[in-house]
């Protein structure tokens, strides 16, 4: 990986972790969503950055911070195909 490959997957997973912190307890967000807040044109070029977007999601859910959804529901990160929300780790009832 590339010293700006590293430097953006920083960049994507903060704009996760911000995005996520200024929404809704419960909020998800789209990976499109933090490539959007990072790419710094004006064009679509943002659509380069998704799959680092992902990639940077994987990260966080490796570290325990956020979870990836598919229709509600929390999925592994390896296996997911399509579509994906990211979400904060939700407390589970034995954690409370």
């Amino acid at each position: 990986m590339t010293e700006h490959e590293e430097r953006t997957g920083r960049l994507l997973e903060q704009a996760i972790l911000d995005l996520l912190e200024r929404r809704g307890p419960t909020a998800t967000i789209c990976p499109s969503d933090a490539a959007r807040s990072v790419y710094e044109g004006d064009d679509d070029g943002w659509r380069s950055l998704m799959e680092p977007a992902r990639q940077a999601a994987r990260r966080l859910v490796g570290a325990g911070r956020v979870d990836i959804t598919q229709k509600g529901r929390p999925v592994d990160p390896d296996e997911v195909r399509g579509p994906i929300r990211i979400r904060r780790v939700r407390r589970r009832p034995e954690e409370s």
